[in-house]
């Protein structure tokens, strides 16, 4: 990359959590496990945070913590940035809910990367369900069960120890609903600090994002320019395509950049944090760089409101828990939570 090929990490918005921490308004995610090996994921991680990346996304079931610890390594190392800069987020997978797990998992992480300590840490998701990697649709693992709530406070009580000993600075939650929310903010000790949720122009959930902003916590949209790369297992054939969008199409052509960076840049005006995966830095350097130049019109974001089509693409069907049940289980629909 040639110099002044960056973005100055100074101009790109941040959300303020509310213990006053700042966390950068556009990430990196770095869920490619179904595409891109953890090398690349690594050398993207390392690329990024050269052109003026100061958050990256992780998760401990993605499978390359390693590759993009020693990224950061290097990064801090070679004097490209401070540790106290970057905004590090990882995540407690479904198998290691409960009291103990959730420290084991927490400091596997930490040895992964190479840190002392996490910024965020996430419970990926509320089912203590798992599959195994390029299952099917179809796959259940046979201990799978619903979301009980005395459970998920159990762990949400570990994710709040990892709060009192240092390990990371904040909890939060991720791939929640309304009434789940509700019951943990009125039982936790130490709120979530944020809720990692899909946002996508065609996938807005006005009705979560208004409550997680109303309640105090940083909505962190994925998948936010409509997951082109997710498992195939995810795909229906009533998915709609964000970037096709007429509407996304001419705005973006307005503005002069690609309808998926749009996408990024739609989000992080709304008010949620995006963070998008790339291997590309030319794409990498374009989601960043939307953030610093001048925002879309009220006209244009009231134009990109009006296409939500409620369009869900990561589903979720393998955490299902019985039989006969469809996807619509895993996000209480009706505004209940679904029973056991």
């Amino acid at each position: 990359m040639k110099p002044g090929d960056g973005v100055d990490p100074g101009q790109v918005p941040f959300r303020t959590l509310y213990t006053g921490a700042r966390m950068p308004g556009v990430g990196l995610g770095t869920f490619g496990s179904d595409h891109a090996s953890p090398a690349a994921v690594g050398s993207a991680v390392r690329a990024a945070i050269r052109a003026g990346y100061r958050h990256i996304d992780c998760a401990s079931v993605y499978g390359n913590e390693a590759e993009v610890g020693a990224a950061i390594r290097e990064a801090v190392r070679d004097g490209v940035v401070r540790r106290e800069d970057l905004w590090i987020t990882s995540k407690v997978w479904n198998d290691m809910h409960g009291k103990r797990n959730v420290m084991l998992s927490c400091a596997r992480s930490l040895r992964d990367l190479g840190l002392d300590y996490l910024d965020m840490c996430l419970v990926h998701w509320p089912f203590p369900n798992t599959h195994s990697a390029g299952c099917s649709v179809d796959a259940r693992s046979p201990d799978a069960r619903a979301y009980l709530h005395e459970e998920y406070m159990e762990t949400w009580g570990a994710m709040e120890r990892l709060v009192g000993m240092g390990m990371t600075r904040h909890a939060g939650t991720s791939n929640m609903t309304v009434p789940k929310l509700r019951l943990v903010l009125r039982d936790a000790r130490i709120r979530p600090a944020c809720e990692e949720m899909e946002l996508h122009p065609h996938f807005q959930q006005q009705e979560l994002f208004d409550f997680v902003t109303a309640s105090g916590m940083v909505p962190v949209g994925y998948s936010p320019v409509g997951s082109p790369a997710r498992p195939e297992r995810d795909r229906t054939p009533d998915d709609t395509v964000d970037v096709e969008d007429p509407v996304v199409r001419r705005i973006a052509a307005a503005h002069g950049i690609h309808p998926a960076t749009l996408c990024v840049k739609w989000g992080a005006q709304r008010g949620h944090v995006p963070i998008p995966f790339t291997t590309s830095l030319a794409h990498g350097l374009e989601n960043l760089r939307c953030v610093t130049t001048p925002p879309l019109s009220a006209a244009e974001m009231e134009a990109i409101a009006g296409i939500d089509r409620n369009c869900r693409l990561i589903k979720g069907h393998v955490f299902l828990w019985k039989d006969g049940q469809t996807w619509e289980a895993l996000w209480d629909t009706d505004g209940r939570i679904t029973p056991p």
